[in-house]
Parts: C-alpha cells; structure tokens; sequence
C-alpha cells in the first residue's frame, strides 16, 4: 500500500502540519488506526505538561503487615489486601529472570 503525505489541521493550534507518508507507514506498522490530531510542537507541548503534572506522587502512611515497620506506598491501600514496606515486599517477591 503506498502512502501519500497528508495535510492536517492541528486541532490544538490550528496550524497545518504534514502527516508524512513514512509517519503513516510507521502509524500503519503499529496498528494505530486514527491520525495525529495535533502537530508536533502541540504534541510536545501536551506530553510536557503531563510530565510536569505527575511529578509529586501522593503517597499513603501504611504499617508494613509483615515486619510492623511505618512505611509509605504510592496507593491507597485496600483494607482486604496486605500491604508491606520495600524490604519486605522484595523478599516475598519471587525472582525474575
């Protein structure tokens, strides 16, 4: 299939922008079925932003259900399931290789 580059309207800043046809063909490879909706700075610009966003991780107090220790988790944790501090979730944790 042969692709052709594409004119697209960016919808955050309403800029043209060219949609490649080695971005298609890429696009096509991955199985993504819609266009980019926005240019490349507007694109850049949005995944910037969340990254800033997400920087400060709210963390919960919980006491370690193995060892007792006072810990925090990057959860809420739920009351049903067991929480453990770092030390102790490693050790249970099976090897990876």
């Amino acid at each position: 299939m042969a692709f052709e580059d594409k004119t697209i309207v960016c919808k955050e800043c309403g800029n043209n922008f060219v949609f490649t046809s080695g971005e298609q063909e890429f696009y096509a490879e991955k199985g993504f079925e819609n266009e980019p909706a926005r240019c490349r700075d507007c694109r850049d610009k949005r995944r910037r932003s969340r990254d800033e966003s997400s920087g400060e991780r709210q963390m919960f107090h919980v006491v370690c259900a193995e060892c007792g220790k006072d810990t925090e988790v990057p959860f809420e944790p739920k009351t049903d399931r067991p929480v453990y501090c770092r030390d102790c979730f490693t050790a249970k944790r099976p090897a990876r290789f």
